[in-house]
């Protein structure tokens, strides 16, 4: 009749926790004695109830009794198939109270809160780092062992941990599961996408502490600090030129081998660099991957996107070291200083006359002609 009245006449005198049973709470109470008096005879670990023995016996006889109707996964415990339940469903009962995500699993949504208050709590017995999850100290742990356990059957290559494995073979693949929902962009990890997106967001996250200049990327901000080292160890030894980086003597060394490696399909136009061919390509898909954020013009390269919004902000980084005037392009300032110096590069073919301009020449040779 308890289960009725809601009675609970024994009561736990450690927490102040009430039952209707007095069986009930007998169990209850080795929680706070400790007790655990059934031991399971496989590995020797002990439980305070019986049921969490039998429990347990299925990891030694991998009885998984609870299938699930939806993709025939199967699961030793009923709970467990009723959290695995929810990836079907899309079900996301439990929220964090500091941003509003949701999550489908109550202990997710705990690990997910250490991104909040930076909680670390599984820390490394090999150096000082330590980790917010638990799987990530397992995956770290493999740095000290070098342990890599999960090979590549298409290639040689070995990998410390499953997942890791499993971006490696989107090389071999092909895939791409990973779309830019701007451009239609795909990539094959979801770093790589997040990255991407910063192209169209103008986001810049990583700022240099010399000089302010902020990048979309660690790797460039990276790349940028060596303009700060006064040391250039890599030098050119055809011409001399020193670089800051290895791969920058190893593009600049093209200019005097004259090894230009890749090569258009399109036109057969070849060029010294990846980085340079991927820009040309762009001529004949059209594709202009970089948008202004201030109106709808497009561009097939970034640095004609930057020139570009400087129309909407009004910057003008470049300054005339003669009058202090300013502009917004590198090309106008140095063609405004020739104001100041007399220089005239431009030489008519027909009668020798210099001018300062190009547009100046222009209009000259019309004279002839």
């Amino acid at each position: 009749m308890r289960v009725h009245t809601g009675e609970k006449p024994f009561t736990c005198d450690q927490c102040g926790k009430s039952f209707s049973q007095k069986q009930t709470l007998e169990l209850h109470m080795r929680v706070h004695t400790g007790e655990t008096p059934f031991t399971c005879d496989q590995c020797g670990k002990s439980f305070s109830q019986k049921q969490t023995l039998e429990l347990h016996m299925r990891v030694h006889s991998g009885e998984k009794p609870f299938s699930c109707d939806q993709c025939e996964k199967r699961f030793s415990q009923k709970p467990h198939l009723i959290e695995h339940k929810k990836i079907h469903t899309g079900e996301k009962p439990f929220s964090c109270d500091q941003c509003g995500k949701r999550f489908s699993h109550k202990q997710t949504v705990k690990g997910h809160m250490r991104v909040h208050t930076g909680e670390k709590p599984f820390p490394c017995d090999q150096c000082d780092k330590s980790f917010s999850h638990k799987q990530n100290l397992k995956i770290h742990m493999s740095v000290h062992t070098r342990d890599k356990p999960f090979a590549c059957d298409q290639c040689d290559k070995s990998f410390s941990n499953k997942q890791n494995l499993k971006s490696h073979m989107r090389v071999h693949t092909g895939e791409k599961p990973f779309t830019c929902g701007q451009c239609g962009k795909s990539f094959t990890h979801k770093s790589s996408l997040k990255c991407h997106i910063r192209v169209h967001t103008g986001e810049k996250p990583f700022s240099c502490d010399q000089c302010g200049k902020t990048f979309p990327r660690a790797s460039q901000l990276k790349v940028h600090l060596t303009v700060h080292m006064k040391e250039k160890p890599y030098s050119c030894s055809v011409c001399g030129k020193s670089f800051y980086q290895h791969h920058m003597l190893l593009n600049h060394e093209k200019i005097h081998t004259g090894v230009r490696e890749y090569m258009c399909f399109e036109c057969e136009k070849t060029f010294m660099t990846a980085r340079c061919l991927k820009k040309h390509q762009r001529i004949h898909t059209g594709e202009k991957p970089y948008k202004c954020s201030h109106c709808d013009k497009r561009f097939t390269v970034s640095e004609n996107l930057k020139t570009h919004e400087r129309i909407h902000t009004g910057e003008k980084p470049y300054k005339c070291s003669h009058c202090g005037k300013r502009f917004s392009h590198l090309t106008s300032v140095k063609t405004h200083e020739r104001i100041h110096t007399g220089e005239k590069p431009y030489k008519c073919s027909h009668c020798g006359k210099k001018f300062g301009h190009p547009t100046c020449l222009k209009r000259h040779v019309r004279i002839h002609t």
